[in-house]
């Protein structure tokens, strides 16, 4: 399965690329699935440009990408659009749109209570795993772990091209000790992102790219929008496996 993720915690002065309004969102989803990406990530934001959980700003995102696409689509739950886990999970328990899927970063405080708040409004759990975090320990001790949809295997502070792919296979060790049983989708951050997806497509691993995980193509030159990076995963490897 290969996901496209359309933004990020990323704004426009980042790059011109970055879509941030519900409009420009979709019509980038809808290029995107077009070029061949089978599922959505997206980081819903304040006409400001903040990422938000705030039930105003994600329902409108998730109708516009709904009419432009017919594939799953989920939304973060990161520490940063709401640092209270307990205000988190009201958020969700708030949302008059539902996405089909959320992620919850497994080392922030709280992730057990905001992915039991997505489970019990049955949303789909994305499980994220960082390099580098405690993550790996504390989703081994969750009794949710058998319970989510996938675990996101997530590349994010290593971005060296060359020492990516390893720091990816450490933490791919580390979730293989963990009985969760649940499919992989690999991926990796900036620099480290085309290395550690041609990882993923030669482990036969699900993976994702995006204006969220990488600016540019994989020969250097910036990225004009998601349909670009898309269409250049699947020259690279072809399509990937289901996650």
């Amino acid at each position: 399965m290969l996901q496209v993720c359309l933004n990020g915690p990323r704004t426009a002065a980042d790059s011109g690329a970055v879509p941030l309004t519900p409009a420009a969102l979709a019509q980038s989803a809808r290029r995107a699935v077009a070029a061949g990406a089978q599922d959505v990530h997206v980081h819903p934001k304040t006409p400001c440009g903040q990422d938000s959980l705030s039930p105003r700003v994600v329902g409108p995102v998730l109708e516009a990408i709904r009419e432009a696409v017919d594939v799953p689509v989920g939304v973060t739950t990161g520490a940063w659009a709401e640092p209270d886990p307990g205000r988190r999970a009201e958020r969700i328990a708030s949302w008059t749109v539902l996405p089909d899927h959320a992620s919850v970063n497994w080392h922030e405080p709280g992730a057990d209570a905001v992915a039991a708040a997505l489970l019990a409004r049955g949303v789909g759990i994305e499980a994220g795993i960082w390099a580098g975090t405690t993550a790996a320990a504390h989703f081994a001790a969750s009794p949710l772990a058998p319970r989510v949809l996938r675990v996101l295997a997530e590349v994010i502070d290593d971005t060296d091209p060359h020492s990516a792919p390893h720091t990816a296979r450490q933490l791919l060790a580390e979730l293989a000790e963990i009985p969760h049983g649940r499919p992989v989708l690999l991926h990796g951050q900036n620099g480290g992102a085309w290395p550690v997806l041609r990882l993923a497509a030669e482990l036969g691993l699900a993976s994702r790219i995006g204006i969220e995980d990488a600016l540019a193509l994989p020969d250097g030159t910036p990225a004009p929008d998601n349909a670009e990076l898309i269409s250049h995963v699947i020259e690279l490897t072809g399509p990937l496996p289901a996650a």
